[in-house]
């Protein structure tokens, strides 16, 4: 295969939706279907031992939810397959809006039963601003749950999005029967064998052999459904997926894997390929016809082998082909450095990688140069890609360490935790006290729980509420005497000053006091 088949062949995608909807479920039986693991571990049963392949870190496993995003690759049906299974939980969607950085299109999984939740609608509109093909799968056709043409509405009311169901139930629930195929003009049964699983249609669209199913109300009711979406529905147009403006819809069970792989064979034929990216200075960086390497750190792992507190750094390739041994550029310092170690991904598991191209993601071995939104490049031209969405933190803890012999290891616990980007560093102007932002509380948890096992350090929090952290352009301008107890002054990690105020009200009556100091908030 030439270099330019085998960008073609990518297909990278992030599953979004809201925790519980079946996300790490899916991604489960997809990477079954890839041959990549053998038996898909249940989410459900967390006592027998087996875990969910993307969910690798020791509190996951205990809580039962992803909280960092992880990449599996895997080939299928003559394509390559990068999926990036994303924290539904809303504490962790920084990591999440980065993750959609990385992608060309995402499948956004619907519970049927709960409908579109608060974070897939966040989700969704980070997707939409960027114009990424979304494809919907509703999950959970098995349990009773919303009527099919009540969810196609909520998809467009609420989402703003035009859907063209692919596929459409029969029945629900105890009385789901299969889902009636309208791309590939078959009916799939539920719970049959697999040489009894399609039934034929005639040239009406009815089913065209004699079947028990015909005489159900279920059907009936899928028959008037397909009718009506038929004549008053969306008309299908590739055109429109590709712009994100109309979203492909399938309907299915992940749990017991049904509808998974029609979604799968119908996913591959209309998700694009590697995508082009812009860069600062607006240039189009083009996967094919760009030649040279590029890519950029969407985001940096700590500890993901406990066993050798090694730091990786993600990263999308965006151009061209990566060979190990090849020598890079970081556009951020303009130092060049030969790359040894790289890893791809299958969650835990990882292997040398020796060439990748355009649309995969691999790891580098980060030292602590690396810093999320980092751009590398491989020819002699350097460029620094957009610039990655940071969040302004809105809630703040003081944190130290209970021992104070272990000053040492808390420093380096605290930011390397720090540069992954879920939680923000803060430091008091004279007496250098850490202070810890976050988006949400489950990244303290998650924070105190990673120091205590990867550090072996027991750190004390103090919760100092709620804030509003402003940064500040012209810092020359600002004096010490402005810090109070209602705007505090610190410096965060890159020692940039930060005011953290109290409240509105404090925001308000410092700016009016002192207009000419001019803040900003990130994202």
């Amino acid at each position: 295969m030439t270099l330019e088949q085998d960008i073609l062949s990518r297909r990278t995608f992030a599953i979004i939706s809201h925790p519980d909807a079946g996300k790490t479920t899916i991604t489960e039986k997809l990477l079954l279907f890839g041959g990549a693991i053998r038996d898909a571990g249940t989410v459900k049963g967390k006592k027998s031992g087996k875990f969910a392949t993307s969910d690798w870190m020791e509190i996951e496993k205990q809580r039962g939810i992803s909280v960092t995003s992880s990449v599996m690759q895997f080939d299928y049906s003559g394509c390559r397959v990068n999926i990036l299974d994303t924290p539904g939980h809303q504490d962790f969607s920084e990591d999440t809006y980065r993750t959609l950085m990385a992608v060309d299109s995402a499948v956004m999984v619907v519970d049927a039963a709960k409908g579109i939740e608060a974070q897939t609608l966040k989700l969704f509109k980070v997707c939409k601003m960027r114009g990424i093909p979304i494809f919907t799968f509703i999950n959970k056709l098995d349990r009773q749950g919303k009527e099919p043409l009540e969810l196609i509405e909520e998809l467009e009311e609420v989402l703003g999005i035009s859907a063209y169901p692919m596929n459409w139930p029969i029945g629900m629930g105890k009385e789901f029967l299969g889902i009636y195929d309208r791309y590939n003009k078959r009916i799939e049964q539920f719970r049959t064998e697999e040489e009894d699983r399609y039934l034929p249609l005639d040239e009406n669209g009815q089913l065209a052999v004699d079947h028990e199913m015909k005489v159900t109300s279920y059907y009936t009711q899928a028959m008037d459904d397909i009718e009506l979406l038929n004549e008053a529905g969306n008309a299908y147009s590739e055109e429109k997926i590709r712009r994100g403006e109309l979203t492909p819809v399938f309907f299915g069970s992940a749990l017991t894997n049904f509808g998974v792989q029609t979604f799968l064979d119908t996913y591959l034929q209309f998700a694009p390929s590697p995508q082009p990216r812009i860069t600062e200075d607006e240039q189009y960086i083009d996967p094919v016809e760009y030649k040279e390497f590029s890519g950029f750190i969407f985001k940096i792992q700590a500890n993901m082998n406990p066993a050798h507190r090694d730091r990786i750094a993600f990263v999308r390739i965006v151009s061209g082909q990566f060979e190990r041994g090849m020598n890079m550029t970081l556009a951020r310092t303009g130092k060049s450095f030969k790359v040894t170690q790289s890893t791809q991904f299958l969650a835990d598991d990882r292997e040398t990688v020796e060439t990748a191209c355009a649309g995969d993601i691999i790891g580098l071995y980060d030292t602590g140069t690396y810093q999320i939104g980092d751009t590398v490049v491989g020819g002699k031209k350097t460029f620094n890609f957009e610039k990655l969405p940071q969040f302004t933190p809105e809630i703040f803890m003081r944190v130290t360490a209970k021992n104070v012999m272990k000053g040492k290891q808390f420093q380096k616990g605290v930011l390397q935790l720090v540069q992954e980007g879920a939680i923000q560093y803060f430091k008091t102007l004279h007496t250098e006290e850490v202070i810890l932002g976050a988006v949400g509380q489950l990244q303290f948890e998650v924070f105190e729980h990673r120091m205590r096992n990867e550090y072996n350090v027991e750190v004390r929090m103090e919760p100092i509420g709620s804030k509003i952290a402003r940064w500040i352009e012209n810092e020359e301008d600002v004096k010490e005497s402005m810090h109070s107890a209602r705007s505090m002054l610190v410096k965060d990690r890159f020692d940039n000053k930060v005011f953290l105020f109290e409240n509105e009200f404090a925001l308000r009556w410092f700016s009016e006091k002192n207009e000419h100091i001019k803040l900003y908030s990130l994202l």
